[in-house]
């Protein structure tokens, strides 16, 4: 044993940690309660890791007593313990678990905390619940002993720059035989949780399904029960109300929102398991992080064994609950999980049953599922991108803005087609603003043909697959040809003016000469009606969207963009009017390039040379 080992050893907080117990020592949030919560939460997942160890290791339980979690006040001192007899922390346990957050997002997090006014529900869906015990306690002492183990740790931290480790004292050691013990040192605006109703109260509204005992040990009289502490997900539905699930949604997701969808059901046959699901109604703040990670709890005959099983493909990822298999092997280990043949059908048939229940919803309870589809619609489509044998039922529950409206699903878009119509048109881009004055749209417009505004960066992605609905083609109106002649206008007397007022090959051959290498071709256009020109994308390569996209990312290079002119269009007449090889025409040609650029939301590419042709070309029809 070293002598670091032995004596008292203090060490600063993670920078992020020292801000996060920043705001919750000087915290003014009025509803504290969600300290109890997350202890207690955190108390239970320690006996579930026990209990998960102890299948390879028995020893580990010992001879001690069952796994439970006592909540001791103390009004004499003024002090608040949880303790649990879980797995317990070592020495560098204590120092990784308490003073950093290892955990990507957590600046975010902590700037959002700042600005949110709901910043308590945040505390718990992020995973940093006990640093939330600093808005009750101005001391924070943590024994702990981890199973199988001799040696026993105290952390003590007063919610300032650091924390002290050490060896505990005999006392402390022989009251903590295996687990942790946590004891508050409350405020004295914090000691009304030291009633006994106060603590009933919080533990019933948000932990009464935790699956171990919660024992409330009062100063006087015998410890007595406080929770259920029953697998709610294992219990017929005909015995559980609507406030029963949410509390349980709550207390597995760590959130403080109403869940906006709930499925509870049994699956008997070849393989039995039960389902708890939740959609939430809220975004929660690690929806796009970069591993996708799913957050659907995997138990086997009703113990806990990992949240990391991804028990649903990743665009389902805000899907919150829990899966409890009565087959699987208590023992199975994280590589069996990614291979298990009846963990893979227990996905599939999950994931099928999620997304015929988000269907129900949206067709009895559309104020519900717009919730769903507000929050998660983006992450829903992601699905169209990566799951091919379920992109039908995925496109049939987008919902989409629209030239005719918010909210409008694919059936409503086909509904509603105009005489002649056979596809479903959609334009990408990335602001509905901008796309709405998209010149590409006026063709459709004059026809009145709905047309699909996409401005999620995955729609760049999902479209670029071949895709179809109801067996109606999606076709973008900035890629490829577009034929809309068979489709008659709404106003017929604009049918006369389709007729070119400019020469099509001298105009396009005079533009293509001027435009040189900026372009890949010159064509003229059958999508515009009153604008000059605009940029479209070859059929065969990908959107100028994704190309963007990509770029961005430093993942691709860009194309050369396809011109497309209005050949009725007076700039255009003027070109060509205009002397070949003239400055006129270098700059009217430049002109129609660069204005399509700008309305793409691009710069020119010259800035500068754009703004002193633009001059120059106002100045001469000023007759300067």
């Amino acid at each position: 044993m070293t002598t670091s080992d032995t004596a008292v050893h203090t060490q600063p907080f993670q920078a992020e940690v020292s801000e996060l117990l920043h705001l919750m020592v000087h915290s003014v949030y009025s509803e504290t309660d969600i300290f109890l919560r997350e202890l207690v939460s955190n108390a239970s997942d320690a006996c579930d890791k026990l209990r998960y160890e102890a299948i390879a290791s028995p020893a580990l339980l010992g001879e001690g007593d069952a796994l439970k979690i006592r909540i001791i006040p103390n009004k004499t001192v003024g002090t608040l313990a949880i303790a649990d007899n879980g797995i317990g922390m070592e020495r560098q346990e204590l120092i990784d678990h308490l003073g950093t957050i290892a955990r990507s997002g957590t600046k975010a997090f902590v700037s959002k905390l700042k600005e949110a006014k709901e910043g308590l529900g945040l505390i718990g869906q992020f995973g940093v619940g006990f640093y939330s015990a600093f808005m009750v306690a101005d001391k924070i002492v943590v024994v702990s002993r981890r199973a199988g183990e001799s040696d026993v740790w105290t952390w003590t931290s007063s919610g300032g720059s650091g924390f002290e480790i050490a060896r505990a004292s005999e006392e402390d050691a022989a009251r903590v035989q295996r687990g942790t013990e946590i004891v508050l040192h409350l405020k004295d605006d914090a000691k009304k949780y030291l009633e006994a109703y106060e603590i009933e109260r919080i533990v019933g509204a948000y932990s009464d399904n935790i699956l171990f005992p919660i024992e409330l040990v009062p100063e006087e009289g015998e410890p007595r029960q406080i929770n259920s502490a029953s697998a709610l997900w294992q219990r017929s539905k005909s015995e559980l109300t609507p406030e029963d699930y949410k509390k349980a949604y709550q207390q597995i997701a760590s959130a403080f929102d109403d869940p906006a969808m709930t499925l509870h059901y049994r699956a008997e046959g070849r393989y039995s398991y039960a389902v708890l699901l939740f959609a939430p109604s809220t975004k929660p703040f690690d929806l796009f992080e970069p591993n996708r990670k799913g957050r659907v709890k995997l138990y086997v005959r009703r113990v806990f064994i990992t949240d990391d099983a991804d028990l649903l493909p990743g665009y389902l990822r805000f899907i919150r609950g829990v899966v409890d298999s009565e087959d699987l092997p208590l023992n199975i280990s994280r590589e069996m999980l990614q291979n298990n043949p009846q963990l893979a059908q227990i996905r599939k048939a999950v994931a099928t049953r999620v997304l015929s229940e988000l269907e129900s919803l949206a067709e009895k309870d559309p104020e519900n599922f717009a919730k769903i589809w507000e929050a998660f619609g983006a992450v829903l489509k992601e699905g169209i991108y990566e799951d091919f044998e379920r992109r039908e039922k995925l496109l049939a529950l987008s919902r989409f803005t629209t030239t005719a409206g918010e909210k409008r699903s694919l059936k409503d878009v086909i509904a509603d087609f105009k005489p002649n119509q056979t596809e479903i048109y959609y334009l990408v881009g990335d602001s509905i603003e901008r796309l709405k004055s998209n010149p590409r749209l006026e063709a459709a417009t004059a026809r009145g043909i709905e047309v699909l505004l996409l401005s999620d960066p995955v729609d760049a992605f999902w479209t670029s697959m071949p895709s179809e609905f109801d067996g109606k083609p999606l076709k973008s109106l900035s890629q490829g040809d577009l034929n809309l002649d068979l489709i008659p206008r709404v106003d017929e007397a604009d049918e006369a003016k389709d007729e070119p007022a400019a020469d099509e090959a001298a105009t396009i051959a005079v533009i293509k000469a001027a435009l040189g290498e900026r372009v890949s071709d010159v064509k003229a256009s059958t999508r515009l009606t009153s604008s000059a020109s605009c940029l479209v994308a070859d059929s065969q390569g990908p959107s100028r969207e994704l190309e963007r996209i990509l770029a961005q990312q430093n993942r691709g290079m860009r194309t050369k963009p396809i011109l497309e002119i209005n050949l009725r269009h007076p700039l255009v007449t003027a070109i060509t009017k205009a002397q070949a090889g003239s400055k006129a025409v270098d700059d009217l040609s430049l002109l129609l390039l660069e204005q399509a650029q700008i309305l793409d939301g691009e710069l020119p590419e010259d800035p500068a040379a754009f703004a002193a042709r633009l001059n120059r070309l106002v100045l001469q029809g000023l007759g300067g």
